[in-house]
């Protein structure tokens, strides 16, 4: 009792007392409580103002103490949670600082950017298409983002939904500060980019996938469509609960109708592709403990001029080439991830299809 704290906000200091009150004249009981005190004269800096800060503060730590989940579709318009325990962070990542440092800061912006949204009359929601073959670390940064931001995660398969009826139950049934992720909506969703649809009657764009009857185990076609998925992702419903990102995944970029892939719906590209050297020496540094360009100079040498002619090795490939030779000197794993780059070239010379130069995100 009699304990003080003291905190400055806007430049003015406060203090907090913890005080003892008994409830009765009569009882040993007593409740304990804080007061409040600073200058008569900075009274409209601190209220309402820093009440809410120590509000949205104390709200912000008790989240990020709890269980993150992730959730999957069950029945129409439901979720069904379990905890989320992919380990993933920004710091074990094996991507671009560039494209980190870019990442961070826009998700840094929209977090702190409920005001801005409000006062521009925008949904508090934005959007990021992660894009590039397969094995370049789509679904790890999106766990690294989840575990960065402590969103929860809602994890869509767009073939497990009936039609656009479901399709907005569900996003209802979003809470604010999630993740809604739909992954490889080039092949989930049955939609061609409509640029590349022959001339002929107008198609209603309607998916191809089936779905079950549980009553007679007869498959029903979907009635889900472009237009269902385009109010998903930025129609009125979309900003039914706030602070929240939704984040597609592809293979093919250009397989995508133009208006999935415009701000508002994916406002963020990010191309997540082929092996970089500093990509390969994050996950030697990950992988190899001790293995570095100081403690291997001459193999880190190699291993740049190796990397820098070669653009059709996935961190996926590296890693597991990595992970089989945990149990030897570093040195003889990084030899074997520099002959896996000699072979992967001397493998698409033969095919005469080496894959193009990487570039960064949008």
């Amino acid at each position: 009792v009699g304990e003080l704290v003291r905190d400055t906000f806007r430049g003015v200091e406060v203090r907090w007392r913890r005080q003892r009150h008994k409830k009765e004249e009569n009882d040993g009981d007593s409740e304990e409580y804080f007061t409040l005190e600073f200058p008569q004269a900075d009274r409209p800096a601190v209220v309402p103002d820093y009440l809410e800060h120590v509000t949205r503060t104390a709200l912000e730590i008790q989240r990020r103490n709890t269980q993150l989940d992730i959730y999957r579709k069950t029945s129409h318009g439901y979720w069904d949670s379990t905890p989320f325990h992919h380990p993933s962070t920004f710091e074990s990542l094996a991507l671009d600082p560039r494209l980190r440092a870019r990442l961070l800061e826009d998700l840094g912006a929209f977090v702190r950017g409920q005001k801005l949204y409000h006062r521009l009359g925008r949904a508090w929601k934005r959007g990021y298409l992660l894009h590039g073959p397969p094995g370049t670390g789509k679904t790890s940064l999106i766990a690294a983002i989840a575990n960065h931001l402590h969103y929860n995660v809602y994890d869509l398969e767009l073939t497990d939904v009936t039609d656009n009826a479901e399709l907005k139950l569900l996003l209802m049934n979003t809470t604010r500060k999630s993740i809604v992720v739909i992954e490889d909506i080039d092949c989930s969703f049955g939609l061609a980019n409509r640029g590349n649809v022959p001339e002929g009657p107008p198609a209603d764009h309607t998916t191809t996938t089936t779905t079950t009857n549980s009553s007679d185990e007869t498959p029903a076609p979907s009635k889900l469509t472009l237009s269902g998925l385009l109010n998903f992702s930025d129609g009125l419903w979309s900003g039914c609960t706030e602070e929240r990102i939704f984040i597609f995944t592809t293979n093919f970029k250009e397989r995508l109708d133009p208006a999935l892939l415009r701000p508002g719906r994916m406002d963020m590209h990010i191309l997540l592709s082929y092996c970089s050297f500093v990509v390969v020496k994050k996950l030697a540094e990950n992988y190899l403990d001790g293995a570095s360009p100081e403690t291997h100079p001459e193999l880190f040498k190699e291993l740049e001029d190796v990397v820098r002619g070669i653009h059709s090795v996935t961190p996926a490939m590296v890693a597991e080439v990595f992970l089989g030779h945990q149990n030897d000197f570093p040195d003889v794993a990084l030899a074997a991830v520099i002959d896996a780059f000699k072979k992967s070239v001397n493998a698409n010379k033969k095919a005469n299809n080496v894959a193009p130069l990487i570039t960064l995100s949008n």
